[in-house]
């Protein structure tokens, strides 16, 4: 398999993709690889774009069930006040249907009229969500949805009423983004469309075949 206009050989195309399966950064993956270190970040950097699309058109991740509902900063670990975002920091959205995906967003704030139509779209009617924010628990008691507000005490613990699938992705987002010294806020969208993916589709081997088959359509 090879990139269109892409000067990389197959047997290039075909390590650079495992390593980036692996995540391994581009710039490590380019001195494995014997690239130049520009071809394997603009490799890395077309993959994630089509990721993105490929998600964008996956359809919504939420379905009749329990749907856990979460927002998060990325940047710090420091939490704002309600609604509003730490200074430096982005604010992210998750929506987590239990045995099935995890679909995320960014926003510019989570106060209750930007995520309302966030959860309008991708919230089934029939659905009971959990949530730990008050302003989230406004929006679904807005579109009639059913929801159980989570204390922070009884977030991790053994029962329904916990949070432990989107916190388990947003976890595994940090550990990841950490690899980066720095990402540029303009490319972070693809990073964290990048983060659902390896969440949602399962082991490295999975992983591997299914931007493999993405790639082939893209030709």
């Amino acid at each position: 398999m090879k990139l269109r206009r892409s000067r990389l050989s197959v047997a290039q195309t075909r390590r650079l993709l495992e390593h980036f399966v692996a995540g391994t950064p581009a710039r490590t993956a380019a001195e494995l690889v014997e690239v130049n270190r520009n071809t394997a970040t603009h490799f890395y950097h077309r993959l994630r774009q089509v990721i993105a699309t490929r998600l964008a058109h996956a359809g919504s991740a939420g379905g009749r069930g329990v749907v856990e509902v979460h927002e998060s900063y990325l940047g710090s670990a420091h939490r704002a006040q309600k609604g509003r975002t730490p200074k430096g920091n982005t604010p992210v959205f998750g929506m987590l249907t239990r045995g099935g995906k995890i679909h995320t967003v960014m926003v510019p704030n989570t106060q209750e009229d930007t995520l309302l139509p966030i959860l309008r779209t991708r919230i089934n009617p029939e659905s009971l969500v959990y949530t730990n924010a008050s302003h989230v628990s406004d929006a679904l008691n807005r579109l009639g949805v059913r929801y159980r507000e989570v204390a922070p005490r009884d977030r991790f613990a053994p029962g329904p009423a916990q949070m432990n699938g989107i916190e388990n992705f947003w976890n595994q987002a940090r550990r990841h983004l950490r690899k980066y010294n720095g990402i540029p806020s303009h490319h972070l969208h693809l990073y964290l469309k990048e983060c659902e993916w390896r969440f949602n589709y399962g082991s490295a081997g999975q992983l591997l075949k299914t931007l493999e088959h993405w790639l082939t359509q893209e030709q």
